[in-house]
C-alpha cells in the first residue's frame, strides 16, 4: 500500500515567479542551488512536458543518491501544478513506486505556497519514510525563494 508525505512551504515571491523558476528548474536550479544540484539533463521531450524525461544529478557527499531519472507525468499550467515519478537511481531500491507532485498558489499579497507531496511503497517494512526527500524539497524551495528575491 502506498504512503504519502506532505508539506506546504511558503514563500516570499510571487506564485508567479515560484512556478517560473519550477518550469525553468533544468537550467535554473544547477545554476542557483548548485549546493542541491551538480546537473538536470533532459534526456526526453523538453523537460518541461509531460513524458518528458529528466536525469537529476546531486553533488557528492549531499546524500547516498548520486541521481534519480524523473518523468513527468502531469502539468496543468494555469493551475501551477506539476506531477513526477522517478523511474530509475539508487532511490528505487528503498522505494518500488516513488511518485511526487507540487502546486503553487498566491498567498497574501505578494508571496506564495508551495505544496509537495510523495507516495511511495517501501521496498521493506524496515525502509524508514523518505522524511530527508521531504527536508530536501523544503530546503530547496526556501533557498529558491531567497534566489528569486535576490536577483
Amino acid at each position: 500500500m502506498a504512503s504519502k508525505i506532505e508539506v506546504e512551504v511558503e514563500l516570499k515571491s510571487s506564485a508567479e515567479k515560484i512556478w517560473s523558476g519550477i518550469r525553468e528548474s533544468t537550467t535554473l536550479f544547477p545554476k542557483a542551488l548548485p549546493q542541491h544540484y551538480q546537473s538536470i539533463q533532459v534526456l526526453e521531450g523538453d523537460g518541461k512536458s509531460v513524458a518528458s524525461i529528466r536525469l537529476v544529478s546531486y553533488p557528492p557527499g549531499l546524500s547516498e543518491f548520486s541521481s534519480i531519472k524523473e518523468k513527468i507525468e502531469a502539468v496543468d499550467e494555469g493551475g501551477k501544478i506539476v506531477n513526477y515519478s522517478v523511474i530509475e537511481g539508487e532511490l528505487l531500491k528503498y522505494y518500488k513506486n516513488f511518485r511526487g507532485g507540487l502546486s503553487v498558489s498566491s498567498k497574501g499579497e505578494n508571496g506564495s505556497l508551495v505544496k509537495w507531496s510523495c507516495e511511495f511503497d517501501k521496498a521493506s517494512e524496515e525502509i524508514p519514510n523518505p522524511d530527508f526527500i521531504k527536508d530536501f524539497a523544503i530546503k530547496t524551495f526556501l533557498d529558491l525563494d531567497a534566489y528569486l528575491l535576490a536577483n
